[in-house]
């Protein structure tokens, strides 16, 4: 991400945070929004090692093709080495994942630094 601007756009910001590219996905995850999302989001999970957070605190709206964009960067960025964790709070969002099994896969976390202190504290048990 170094060389790149930070992405902003109507349904994604994109910032670093502790050596992580954030992907902070915003309003309505539909399949307009994914198709917005979906280019930039390839990009990012296509580096080998990529050290990926996807934030949804701020949707408001997910549907199936938000959890495609998820499985898919999770299958991309694992296939190269990397790390992808999860954000989110949204009960109904939440629900989603459970039903369909996301959160065994991607277990959602409360905040960005909730995330990294797991995946660090995980890295210092090998």
């Amino acid at each position: 991400m170094r060389d790149e601007p930070a992405a902003r756009t109507r349904h994604l910001r994109v910032h670093e945070h502790r050596g992580y590219t954030v992907l902070e996905f915003r309003g309505e995850i539909d399949i307009a929004a994914a198709a917005e999302i979906g280019p930039f989001l390839d990009r990012v999970t296509q580096r080998s090692g990529a050290r990926v957070v996807i934030d949804l605190r701020p949707v408001e709206f997910f549907d199936c093709s938000g959890l495609r964009l998820l499985y898919r960067a999770r299958a991309r960025v694992l296939e190269r080495g990397g790390r992808l964790h999860l954000v989110c709070t949204h009960p109904l969002t939440l629900r989603v994942f459970r039903v369909t099994g996301l959160t065994r896969l991607l277990p959602p976390h409360p905040t960005p630094d909730a995330a990294l202190a797991e995946a660090e504290a995980a890295s210092g048990s090998l």
